[in-house]
């Protein structure tokens, strides 16, 4: 795409929406630079966003907070709030209570869930059928339903087949 100035190669490109009217301007560097667009030469990644989202909801008092230091790496909430990563894996335990709220905020969900062996083309996540059909299991065991524990365990039997190949 060409600058729209001077017919360089664009590489901003900028959207306006106001009163449902959509304008797309197109600049290279230098015009958009002339043009006074700021953020320009300035990397923006996953790091400052987090930075950014660090202080969302958070229930502990901001002194609190800042105080808490990992005794593995050292690293003090302060320090990630300024840099976006935590130091070791040890900082999730001790900071767990600020970077909850911010966590769900952005992953959606405080546990990871990751992604499993497909079976089938249609994203089919084994490991989590695995594991919904060995607590219907146990609860068939504890509800003490033998032909439906036996029809399940046929069933885990047979998937754990598929997922080993």
């Amino acid at each position: 795409m060409k600058c729209q100035l001077c017919g360089k190669s664009a590489t901003v490109h900028l959207t306006e929406i106001i009163n449902e009217q959509m304008t797309e301007l197109h600049l290279c560097e230098e015009c958009a630079k002339d043009k006074g667009i700021a953020g320009l030469g300035q990397p923006f990644g996953l790091q400052d966003l987090l930075a950014g989202l660090v202080d969302f909801g958070s229930a502990a008092p901001a002194d609190k907070k800042n105080a808490l230091q990992c005794s593995n790496c050292k690293m003090s909430y302060d320090d990630f709030r300024k840099s976006g990563r935590l130091g070791c894996s040890l900082c999730y335990e001790v900071f767990k209570e600020s970077l909850s709220p911010l966590l769900k905020k952005v992953h959606g969900s405080l546990q990871h869930i990751g992604k499993g062996p497909s079976i089938d083309g249609d994203g089919f996540d084994a490991k989590k059928k695995l594991q919904e059909l060995h607590l219907k299991l146990q609860n068939a065991i504890h509800d003490e339903a033998f032909e439906e524990a036996a029809r399940l365990r046929d069933e885990i039997k047979q998937l754990e087949k598929e997922i080993d190949g």
